[in-house]
């Protein structure tokens, strides 16, 4: 492992010289209770098959800073492992395997591999720590449990414990009891929680107690000392309560709470609340553990329950609770009676919920973390964005902070605005999402500006048609096209410096009428008017608009980028056209650079739907008749630079240009094809900057990029580069300089490639590999170089697309 870091870290040095370098990472969280974990500076979570690496209290708000590369399946587990000599990080995954990261001797990125574990023979759900012992334990959906030592020289496993009855961990909690002794609660698909003790001077952990109670699978547990040295244990679960348990050295069992109600006979719960009181611990030190409190409020499953930071050891402590029902909880005993109350709760209120994925429901909060010095807590949702909140001491209430977000599954594409303002992202997770740059001051950043079109169906495809127009493709059949509304765009021109849209007819906002499946444009109302279902001017009793849904004038005049509850609310596009015609799902769509047509395709297995359909942007009609030269699926289409040519490659192994109509500029007629481009199917197209002649790429599954050249009707192979594995993304720079052009060649392996091209004879120059760190753990689906837009920057933006869900920016400059 350390001889491939150093490789890494000379190319990484070599690639340094170059210019080359990440400016931005968007991705998003997974929806795993215990899929994240923050320590001072650091705040790890799972990121598909990554573990992005973020640090919240970063005054810049650059977002994630990296993304840690070598589970195969998607990180359930991650936990942060703090000890005075140094820090490491623990993940585990559906990829049935445990692996140890450590800090890096240098570079990038700032954590290496050390060990991957094996031992596990299902999906690892559950990773706690107990640093002062050097111990870690982790559960698996094998049905074991399994505790580690940890040391300089690695993981070493100690005890298998195989759970009796047999049930899933989902969650566990590692605690020291007195005398040496090491007590551990394992839950999970069960409604108890098994008590394992470890006696000083034993080797093993032994079953000593089962708590029960619950009504429901278990997902959370979490230890605290109170200052009297008692334990407490909070025990989160599927049946919307949390529970208390504590550890009282002796045997003397506490009165039990039920939300401030002393006698349960007067609360309104259905639920046993035995206090029996169970003895644990070594032959010298006993504890009773007794039913402490039960907390409710919660209206649907609870996901996490973390104990604050014990920062003054107090013995008041604080619980934080993470629910489906999209809320925080924080819960404090009162210091007269002991009754749990809660004293502040985040997130969603009770009006918008139960909103739909197609109005942009967040469905609830995953996981809930404190920050380590416990003035802020973090939480993750069904969308994948983490959510800030500060607690600000003069006016004791939480301030929702910018936090950071991504795509959840596969990106299918990816767009420039043709001004190259922003980057339009389109991916399976049923979205398209908009990143651009917060500038103000002497900082610069990247965030999620809006969420134009939250879908019912996956999205494959996306083209800007102008600065203020894209178009995308689903698996429903046909295309959409969205117009920008005036929020968005007087919210980019006032953070990011795009120049605001003078002329047109923009709408104020868009929004999804109940029961509706299209983005309507709606007029803004001020804070004082009321909603009364007015869409577009005209009432509609069929398209009456959900009050929680009405667009306010102020709800994104923000001075910062919006925060969740906006992005999945507020930043939709009105829909300004459907497009039908093809039989399948939408396979490539492409607009021309002058926006006044755009071409399109859907899958095929047979030359009657292997066409390319026309429509033109004025009036959105289709241009008969469509194009025909495939036999299998167009895979990608491309306008050339002056619009003349339009190319397109398909499964079928070759590529078609089609030239426009010298007299109808509507029309495009065939012109050259090459049946026998590539040896397997060609997966993505791109042309040649302007100025450099009519030269296109091709790249395909048989490992090769080729450069065509187009000259007196024919087009000729100039060059090939060759690849280690199928190459499924080809893009070249939007300028050439020095007499060369750069074109940039993603493969399926996520590798990045950047090859430098004689700007005349497109003879190869240099190649040369980006750093496995600086790219992709999926297969590249997309790439695409920013149009200058009159920039003078002498460094290039490339995007790039994956399916490990991931969106990067890459800076890079010769």
């Amino acid at each position: 492992m350390y001889g491939d870091a150093n490789d890494q870290q000379s190319e990484m040095t070599a690639q340094d010289q170059l210019g080359v370098k990440l400016d931005y990472i968007a991705a998003g969280g997974n929806r795993h209770p215990s899929a994240a974990d923050w320590a001072p500076g650091l705040l790890a979570f799972g990121a598909g098959n990554n573990i992005a690496l973020w640090d919240p209290e970063d005054s810049r708000q650059n977002g994630i800073s990296a993304l840690l590369q070598g589970h195969s399946d998607h990180v359930n587990a991650v936990k942060i492992y703090d000890t005075p000599q140094t820090r490491c990080i623990i993940s585990g995954g559906a990829d049935k395997t445990i692996r140890i990261w450590t800090p890096a001797n240098a570079g990038y990125p700032p954590y290496e591999q050390m060990q991957s574990l094996t031992q596990h023979q299902g999906s690892v759900n559950t990773i706690s720590i107990l640093p002062a012992h050097g111990l870690f334990i982790s559960g698996a959906a094998d049905g074991t449990v399994i505790v580690w030592d940890l040391s300089d020289a690695g993981a070493k496993l100690i005890q298998s414990i195989s759970l009796k009855p047999r049930y899933l961990p989902l969650a566990t909690a590692v605690a020291l009891l007195g005398d040496g002794a090491i007590v551990l609660a394992v839950a999970g698909t069960s409604s108890s929680i098994q008590l394992f003790v470890r006696a000083s001077g034993s080797a093993e952990f032994e079953l000593q107690a089962t708590l029960s109670g619950h009504e429901g699978w278990i997902r959370s547990l979490d230890f605290v000392r109170l200052r009297d040295g008692d334990l407490l244990l909070a025990s989160s679960s599927q049946d919307k309560y949390v529970r208390l348990w504590r550890f009282h050295k002796g045997a003397n069992a506490q009165n039990v709470v039920i939300n401030g109600v002393a006698d349960p006979s007067l609360a309104a719960v259905k639920i046993s609340l035995s206090n029996k009181a169970h003895q644990v611990g070594g032959p010298n030190c006993k504890y009773g553990v007794t039913f402490e409190a039960l907390l409710i409020g919660h209206e649907d499953w609870i996901y996490t329950a973390r104990w604050a930071p014990q920062t003054s050891g107090s013995n008041s402590p604080t619980l934080l609770s993470a629910s489906a029902d999209n809320s925080l909880s924080i819960w404090s005993a009162d210091e007269a009676s002991g009754v749990w109350i809660c004293g502040a709760r985040l997130g969603e209120i009770s009006a918008q919920k139960g909103s739909t994925t197609a109005t942009g429901s967040t469905g609830g909060f995953w996981i809930g973390l404190w920050q380590p010095d416990g003035r802020a807590v973090a939480s993750l949702g069904r969308t994948g964005s983490w959510r800030r909140w500060q607690h600000d001491e003069e006016s004791d209430i939480w301030v929702q902070q910018v936090g950071i977000g991504g795509h959840i599954q596969e990106v299918q594409s990816l767009a420039w605005a043709s001004d190259g303002s922003y980057l339009l992202t389109t991916s399976a997770d049923q979205t398209t999402r908009l990143f651009a740059e917060w500038k103000r001051d002497d900082q610069q950043s990247w965030h999620e500006f809006s969420r134009p079109q939250i879908h019912g169906y996956d999205l494959n495809c996306i083209d800007s048609v102008s600065a203020n127009r894209f178009i995308s493709g689903a698996d429903e059949k046909l295309l959409r096209v969205f117009n920008k509304p005036k929020a968005i765009d007087h919210l980019l021109s006032k953070l990011s410096g795009i120049s605001a849209t003078v002329d047109g007819d923009l709408a104020d906002a868009a929004n999804i009428p109940v029961l509706g499946l299209s983005n309507k444009a709606v007029a803004a109302l001020a804070d004082d008017e009321p909603s009364n279902g007015i869409v577009n001017g005209n009432t509609d009793e069929r398209e009456v608009v959900d009050p929680s849904y009405v667009v306010h004038k102020s709800a994104l005049d923000l001075d910062h980028p919006p925060l969740e509850d906006h992005l999945a609310r507020h930043t939709l596009w009105p829909e300004h056209e459907k497009l039908y015609g093809h039989g399948y799902e939408i396979s490539a769509v492409a607009a021309s650079h002058d926006g006044s047509r755009v071409a399109t395709a859907c899958k095929a297995s047979s030359i009657d739907h292997a066409v390319i359909r026309l429509y033109e942007t004025k009036e959105w009609r289709e241009v008969k008749p469509p194009l025909a030269a495939h036999t299998l699926t167009v895979t990608s289409l491309a306008f050339s630079g002056d619009d003349r040519y339009l190319l397109s490659v398909g499964r079928d192994r070759q590529w078609a240009m089609f030239q426009r109509d010298a007299e109808d500029v509507d029309h495009f007629k065939s012109f050259v094809s090459n049946p026998k481009g590539h040896a397997r199917m060609i997966l993505d197209c791109s042309w040649a900057p302007v100025g450099c002649g009519y030269a296109f790429a091709t790249a395909g599954r048989d490992k090769v990029v080729r450069i065509w050249k187009l000259t007196d009707g024919e087009a000729e192979c100039t060059t090939t580069i060759a690849a280690t594995t199928p190459v499924t993304a080809v893009a070249f720079a939007p300028t050439a300089s020095a007499q060369r052009v750069c074109l940039a060649a993603g493969s399926e392996d996520g590798s990045i490639q950047l090859s430098w091209l004689h700007a005349g004879t497109f003879q190869l120059e240099k190649t040369t590999s980006l750093p496995p760190a600086l790219c992709p753990s999926g297969a590249v689906t997309r790439l695409q170089w920013r149009p200058r837009g009159g920039s003078s920057e002498t460094s290039e933006l490339l995007a790039a697309a994956s399916d490990d869900g991931s969106v990067r920016i890459i800076n890079v400059s010769e």
